[in-house]
């Protein structure tokens, strides 16, 4: 697969608004390695090749180990997670496949009840914009280094 374009020398609007957006989530107090995991998990489900590979890399960098991120396509069949993994990773697939419905009140509750609605927020906002910057990346083809 050919990249299409480079969205940032082609628009560097567009790739400095998102950019904006990501530097805000580097401001959140949600745990690092948990939003790493939330990123490949979206990224997953949304077929993103570039970001799956972009954020199994920042997740080792913080010291995830590979059978967490090998096993995070199906997590809630494994005991790798904690409780407060699985209820953001849950919201998270919930807000990437919103085309299903919505975000369930139980999902919902679960997070917020085991995050607190701050946290719940910033993994609502992760997933965003990690969605976003998957739906980029696929429509320029962007190619996994």
């Amino acid at each position: 697969m050919k990249e299409r374009m480079d969205l940032g020398q082609t628009e560097p609007r567009i790739y400095k608004a998102m950019t904006a957006a990501e530097n805000q989530l580097a401001a959140f107090d949600l745990d690092p390695g948990l939003m790493e995991l939330v990123k490949i998990r979206v990224s997953q489900l949304n077929g993103c090749g570039y970001c799956i590979n972009m954020h199994s890399k920042d997740a080792r960098k913080l010291g995830e180990s590979e059978q967490r991120i090998y096993a995070l396509s199906a997590w809630w069949e494994t005991p790798f997670y904690t409780e407060e993994e699985q209820a953001a990773l849950k919201l998270a697939e919930e807000v990437t496949q919103i085309y299903a419905g919505s975000v369930s009140d139980q999902t919902y509750q679960r997070a917020a009840n085991l995050l607190g609605e701050k946290q719940v927020a910033q993994v609502i906002f992760t997933a965003t914009v990690t969605n976003s910057w998957n739906r980029l990346a696929i429509s320029m083809h962007m190619v996994a280094e």
